[in-house]
């Protein structure tokens, strides 16, 4: 079984910073690509941010140069620096991993982290 605990969540005022942290652990042989997503009141869960094994990043239009994805491999976690946050960023936070369990099968799961509250509001 595999883990994920988030961790950074939190009230910040408009222009303010949070970094969310979602740290694996459990039956982890190799960790691919790892996301985050959000989920704002009646919406859809929504990709903001992914980064490769290779370190490959990508973001979504409404948060590229405000966030930054980035991840520690030997500690199997994945962070998300957010800056200059806006009111529209208020949502529940996912982290999401592709883990491979084990080097006797190339399976891949996809795993989900419990949620995080980023809300921001003066």
């Amino acid at each position: 079984q595999v883990q994920l605990v988030e961790s950074g969540g939190g009230l910040v005022q408009p222009g303010g910073s949070l970094r969310l942290s979602c740290a694996a652990s459990g039956s982890i042989f190799r960790i691919n690509a790892m996301r985050w997503y959000r989920q704002g009141p009646g919406e859809q869960r929504d990709l903001v941010a992914a980064i490769t094994s290779g370190g490959v990043t990508n973001y979504a239009d409404y948060v590229t140069g405000r966030f930054t994805i980035s991840r520690d491999s030997a500690k199997n976690t994945v962070y998300l620096q957010m800056n200059n946050l806006k009111p529209e960023d208020t949502a529940v936070y996912y982290c999401n991993l592709d883990v491979q369990i084990t080097p006797m099968s190339p399976i891949v799961n996809r795993y989900w982290g419990q949620g995080t509250q980023v809300t921001v509001s003066s």
